[in-house]
Formats: structure tokens, C-alpha cells, sequence
């Protein structure tokens, strides 16, 4: 799959769980939702985790967290 389709998935079901969290209160599906946006990882996907900056790897942990923060609330 393509780097700028998979940003845009991402993206996309990112902001889809955020709503379902924040709006819908719907805490499963939001977990659902975010947890799915893991699956189109927005950067290199040929890149290996020890070789990726910092901050790509902090995104990636906080969307884990949310996604743990999700669960939990659920």
C-alpha cells in the first residue's frame, strides 16, 4: 500500500475514534476505530522502529495510549 493513502486512513480513523470518544461517548468503538488506524502506519512503513526520529515514535505511543485510555474508560 502507498504511503499517502495510508496517511489519509489514518488520519481518517483517527479522527473518527477522537469523535466517537469525545462526542458519542461510545468508548468501545472509539477503541475500535483508533485501534484500526494502526494498521496504515502514516510513515515509512519499510523503515525500521529503531531507525524511525523520535517524535514519529511519539506519535505512535500516544495514539497507543489513547487507544489504552479508550479501553480503560470502556
Amino acid at each position: 500500500m502507498k504511503t499517502p493513502f495510508n496517511k489519509f486512513l489514518y488520519i481518517g480513523f483517527f479522527f473518527l475514534g477522537l469523535f466517537q470518544a469525545f462526542f458519542s461517548k461510545d468508548y468501545m468503538q472509539a477503541t475500535a476505530s483508533l485501534g484500526i488506524g494502526f494498521a496504515f502506519d502514516p510513515f515509512n512503513v519499510e523503515q525500521k522502529w529503531n531507525d524511525r526520529p523520535k517524535w514519529q515514535k511519539a506519535v505512535l505511543i500516544i495514539h497507543l495510549g489513547l487507544v489504552a485510555l479508550c479501553l480503560v474508560l470502556e
